[in-house]
């Protein structure tokens, strides 16, 4: 049902209907024109602040010329955007999720990430993606565009332009776990050591000796922008959830504050780190 809903799911169907006609070079007005839509409507479904019927995105998908298996994922993202989750089990409904987590990242003011047991996606070196794809089932023609993807979502991060703060909780865990090889765990943690030197990035190290911490439930990701209402994102093996009733956010804002309560500070977590990377080095 239309309304204000500004959803991770309106927003990521505003964004697809807004690629679909930035691809084909047709202008806003142009388009809301063909469709006999007024130009501002037709703004507000493309940022999310308002998500069209089912006949509307028919509409524009049919005018931009857009078929087949595109205009049924599309046309489907209009099922539950409104909803107080967004649960994505099909794959097209994770690489749908994928999509709308890059540009989420992209136009986001601040990232909190806890980690337990894996470096975090926008931290981690190119070889320690290919081993992730590679050990992880991803069939061996989708590697090199997945890892591509993966490396482009950095630049959130390291762009000159007004880059996102990122503040990271690594649990010990993910620094010892040996992903490729120790030679590439190697690089990883220098990997690490070099982007936490960015004033933007904030790395904090939750030592084994922590006790209980809510991040040994399982990684979570706190996206807050200006532009758009925050999110929280959960990602298994099978599944992606994003959530963003007021509740959940604050959950897990609180979660944050005990992760990061039992974590070393800045300072502390980076000469772990070293650490870690020293004795690794010394069992090469």
């Amino acid at each position: 049902m239309p309304g204000n809903t500004r959803t991770p799911k309106a927003r990521a169907l505003g964004a697809a209907l807004r690629s679909a006609r930035e691809e084909r070079n047709i202008g806003l007005r142009q388009l809301a024109k063909q469709i006999e839509c007024a130009p501002g409507t037709l703004s507000r479904w493309e940022t999310g602040d308002r998500c069209p019927k089912p006949a509307d995105i028919a509409r524009i998908l049919t005018t931009l010329g857009v078929t087949g298996e595109k205009y049924e994922e599309i046309l489907d993202m209009a099922n539950g955007a409104s909803a107080p989750h967004w649960l994505a089990v099909s794959l097209p409904e994770q690489r749908q999720q994928l999509s709308a987590l890059l540009e989420f990242e992209r136009t986001a003011k601040s990232i909190t990430h806890a980690a337990p047991l894996l470096i975090p996606g926008l931290l981690q070196s190119t070889t320690y993606i290919r081993a992730i794809m590679t050990a992880g089932g991803v069939p061996p023609e989708e590697v090199e565009t997945r890892i591509a993807i993966r490396v482009g979502r950095r630049e959130a991060i390291t762009r000159n332009d007004e880059p996102v703060r990122l503040k990271a909780a690594i649990g010990e865990a993910a620094l010892r776990q040996i992903v490729g090889s120790p030679d590439a765990m190697s690089e990883q943690l220098d990997h690490l050591l070099q982007l936490s030197e960015l004033k933007n990035v904030d790395v904090h190290v939750v030592p084994f000796k922590s006790g209980w911490h809510p991040a040994l439930e399982g990684l979570f990701v706190l996206i807050e922008s200006d532009e758009a209402p925050p999110a929280v994102h959960l990602e298994n093996r099978r599944s992606g959830l994003f959530l963003h009733e007021p509740a959940d956010i604050e959950i897990y804002r609180e979660a944050a504050e005990t992760v990061f309560s039992t974590a070393l500070d800045a300072a502390e977590s980076k000469q772990h780190i070293a650490k870690v990377r020293k004795e690794m080095e010394a069992e090469l």
